[in-house]
């Protein structure tokens, strides 16, 4: 079997007999029961191939569509004006690069369909180029913008400057959205002569600050009948890669049942509506086909700068976000002016739906699989805790130790690992930032040690066990304290009979009471309780 990695061509896909995931029954329905939509997914989700598909079949191409579910709904196939403006590839961090951009995109329109002289603006001008596309081909335009928030996200809290106009400078974020809020007002100017419009997009901006002036599209991110419309679902999992899913099995010595389960864990649990359907990342699942192993491939293809940005200026801590409830008004609408994380990590693909509660309307987020949780709290942890080494041996140490039940040597590391976190993490004047410190370092130490079942703030009838990391020989119970003695932990273990639902298990049980010191900034004492393996 083919794989279409880093291919986004609907035609090349096809013509070059790569594997393809039918979804043309949902571009169908689609372009038949509405005009102008937005959808937001994360990146590598498809959405270029979407617009793709979309173009060849605006523009008529049956034969590409043979043997396809389009192909027995459809039955007039025409042609129309077909213009697909692609901002991927384009670094915006240049001041220029925008307004140049469509500068060049709306000429290549007025040279094929005709220019108004009279038009000035980009706004007005590919306005006139609609119209001239209409009139001369006696059918309406379809506009594709993929990837239109890229201008945006590409310098967003940056603080590069803007060109100067009229003698004055702005950042080039403000900029950028000026320069698209003028662009995009055109669906307005130009409404009856457009037959379709679809803007694809990670984030959605809210409309005071993008779309002002613009007929506000349809916003199908959030609709369970287009859930599946980018990406893979389950059954098609199941079914167009029944093989695949056999072969990597056998070259991970895994049983088909046993392969599902862990492409399950490792990349499925996207959900874009609250349906609750469960949506495998395209491009890991593609990649991990063709490589015949399970590695963090989405991740791995791209650091989300602006999100890094965005927390770090916000002072955010990813485990005060993620397990919690919200009601859908704050992660679906990204404010610009806020600025706040929570959207932009659920958009952005980093957590997602993980329960409902239709009676309250609240969500619960989260990481969508393993890989995301991983690849994230790696990349936040490298940065927060900056070993002075630049290495992160002590990860592999801290697993080792684990690994083999040495909880004496495990407590050194620990020791050490905390004596070298940079200062600015230490010592916090305010009690409160001070126990935010604590509590982030220990989260992202355990969810770091990942690779075995790793349970942070787990809950039981009695409360929540601070972080139970569960070994093929060994299962730790951690409590945590701050200025207080390992003592006091150990005994809530004990008083809230943490240890309980392990009574019979064969593994070596550890209960261990760490206490961590706002003075110094580091380990203040460390007990443990050895229980007899069954």
């Amino acid at each position: 079997m083919k794989y279409p990695i880093g291919i986004q061509s609907f035609e090349q896909i096809i013509e070059e007999g790569y594997v393809y995931v039918d979804k043309t029954a949902l571009v169908y329905d689609l372009v038949k029961n509405g005009k102008i939509y937005f959808l937001s997914r994360p990146r590598r989700f498809g959405k270029s191939l979407l617009v793709s598909t979309l173009e060849n079949y605006f523009l008529g191409h049956r034969e590409l569509f043979k043997g396809l579910a389009i192909d027995s709904l459809e039955t007039e196939w025409a042609e129309y004006p077909v213009f697909h403006l692609d901002f991927n590839g384009n670094n915006f961090t240049q001041p220029q690069s925008l307004s140049q951009t469509l500068e060049t995109f709306v000429a290549k329109g007025e040279e094929a369909y005709g220019k108004d002289k009279l038009s000035i603006t980009l706004g007005n001008r590919f306005a006139s180029v609609l119209k001239y596309a209409h009139m001369k081909t006696g059918r309406r335009a379809v506009v594709l913008i993929d990837e239109y928030d890229k201008p945006l996200l590409d310098v967003m809290n940056t603080g590069i400057a803007s060109p100067v106009v009229e003698g004055e400078v702005k950042t080039l974020e403000d900029y950028n959205r000026e320069i698209l809020k003028g662009f995009y007002s055109v669906f307005k100017l130009a409404d009856k002569h457009l037959q379709f419009v679809l803007l694809t997009g990670v984030t959605k901006f809210s409309q005071i600050s993008v779309f002002s002036g613009f007929n506000q599209p349809k916003d199908i991110s959030y609709d369970a009948r287009y859930d599946a419309l980018c990406g893979i679902n389950r059954e098609e999992l199941l079914s167009v890669f029944k093989d695949p899913i056999k072969e990597l099995g056998e070259s991970c010595g895994l049983t088909v049942e046993e392969t599902i389960q862990k492409l399950t864990r490792k990349y499925d649990g996207y959900h874009f509506s609250k349906r609750l359907r469960d949506i495998f990342n395209p491009f890991s699942i593609l990649n991990c086909f063709s490589s015949l192993d399970f590695a963090d491939y989405w991740f791995a293809s791209g650091t989300p700068t602006y999100l890094m940005r965005l927390m770090s200026d916000n002072d955010v801590n990813v485990n005060e976000l993620t397990g919690k409830e919200y009601d859908a008004s704050e992660f679906v609408d990204y404010k610009a002016t806020k600025q706040k994380p929570l959207p932009m990590l659920y958009q952005s693909g980093y957590l997602t739906i993980k329960g409902y509660d239709p009676e309250l309307n609240v969500y619960r987020l989260d990481f969508p699989n393993e890989e995301v949780r991983s690849g994230l709290v790696s990349m936040l942890a490298s940065d927060y805790f900056k070993p002075d080494n630049g290495s992160d041996s002590w990860l592999v140490d801290f697993t080792r130790c684990l690994r083999k039940g040495d909880i004496e040597q495990f407590k050194l590391q620990l020791t050490a690992l905390l004596s070298n976190i940079s200062y600015r993490f230490q010592r916090k004047a305010d009690e409160r930032e001070c126990e935010r410190h604590f509590q982030y370092t220990f989260y992202l130490i355990m969810l770091l040690l990942g690779k075995y079942n790793t349970y942070v703030e787990k809950e039981t009838s009695q409360g929540r066990i601070d972080c139970v990391l569960e070994c093929p020989d060994y299962v730790y119970i951690f409590e945590f304290k701050l200025n207080s003695t390992a003592a006091v932990a150990l005994r809530e273990i004990e008083d809230k009979g943490y240890a309980l639902p392990y009574a019979a298990d064969r593994r070596k049980l550890f209960k261990v009471g760490i206490s961590f010191s706002s003075e110094t900034g580091t380990l203040n004492d460390f007990e443990y309780e050895a229980g007899s393996q069954k």
